[in-house]
């Protein structure tokens, strides 16, 4: 049986995602959202660049969750975007509504999908995501980390001026200024980036990263990120419908893991066919899990102005 993924939102990031989803053929693609026409000639402009892109596929547009029935995956991009001088955190009272209303019609058509939650702030839409749905914690997942990992990477890669490809990095944390970046499991081909760059050199990437998304923001004026938010939920779903257990930095409900209970936080999981299928607990210095625990009260925190 084909793969159904769902992306609720067709702005800038919902488009992006719907688009790279179309390439790699992860199955039948639904674009939704409520603005009557947008979705449709969104799908419909994808859909006649299969030609040229050479993929096959079938493309909807729509503002009916109807059409969303019997999806694997359910991406939730839906919300307002950043402007200059807000936080993630201004946005909590408008889309806590619409990722409300969202989860509320999705799972009566998809009972059994996956939720991958993009809106902001992130941790905070996760867990409304999870307590609206009733949803066990594996089929509810934050798209976070994948993102703030790939910006540490790509300031890594271009501080040593070496390729993306050989770069890897790991985020955990809360998605937002007291995210908490891990410069020793950051590696070039293995080798830790603590023996490559200065100390000083690397508190300036951490935070850079910790403020990348805010960068964009203020360079946009209009609008936040969405080429590399589109590609972070698509590296997530293809772990989830192509069954590839990627071990990736998500937003995931803990309960004691890090000693840490009760709210979404950024940490290394393994992503398959059943959602999250293990959360993988590292070891971590005394610094290390200090930040992670000031991390998450600081979630705690935006937690406590959520009504639900």
């Amino acid at each position: 049986m084909k793969n159904k993924i769902t992306i609720v939102g067709a702005g800038h990031v919902g488009a992006t995602a719907a688009q790279l989803a179309a390439y790699k053929e992860l199955g039948e693609v639904v674009l939704l959202d409520i603005v009557e026409g947008v979705p449709q000639g969104k799908g419909l402009d994808l859909l006649e660049s299969g030609p040229i892109e050479q993929f096959s596929g079938k493309i909807i547009g729509t503002n009916d969750y109807k059409d969303t029935a019997g999806s694997d995956v359910v991406v939730i991009t839906a919300g307002i975007p950043r402007k200059p001088g807000m936080s993630r955190d201004d946005l909590i009272d408008t889309n806590s509504k619409v990722v409300n209303s969202v989860v509320k019609q999705v799972i009566q058509y998809s009972p059994d999908t996956i939720f991958i939650v993009v809106s902001n702030p992130l941790d905070i839409m996760a867990y409304l995501a999870k307590q609206v749905s009733g949803f066990p914690r594996n089929r509810v997942i934050g798209m976070a980390g994948v993102l703030d990992s790939a910006r540490f990477r790509a300031f890594i890669a271009e501080e040593l001026d070496v390729s993306m490809e050989d770069t890897q990095a790991m985020v955990l944390g809360g998605h937002g200024d007291s995210m908490v970046p891990l410069p020793r499991y950051a590696t070039v081909s293995g080798i830790s980036i603590t023996e490559l760059l200065s100390k000083e050199k690397i508190d300036k990437l951490i935070t850079r990263t910790r403020k990348g998304g805010g960068e964009i923001v203020g360079l946009l004026k209009t609008g936040s990120a969405y080429y590399a938010p589109g590609a972070s939920i698509i590296q997530m779903a293809e772990s989830i419908l192509r069954d590839k257990k990627r071990i990736l930095p998500c937003s995931a409900f803990l309960e004691g893991e890090y000693g840490i209970e009760g709210i979404f936080v950024g940490v290394p999981v393994k992503l398959g066919a059943g959602g999250i299928e293990q959360i993988i607990q590292i070891e971590l210095t005394e610094v290390e899990s200090s930040a992670l625990k000031s991390s998450a009260d600081e979630v705690k925190k935006t937690l406590a102005a959520l009504e639900m």
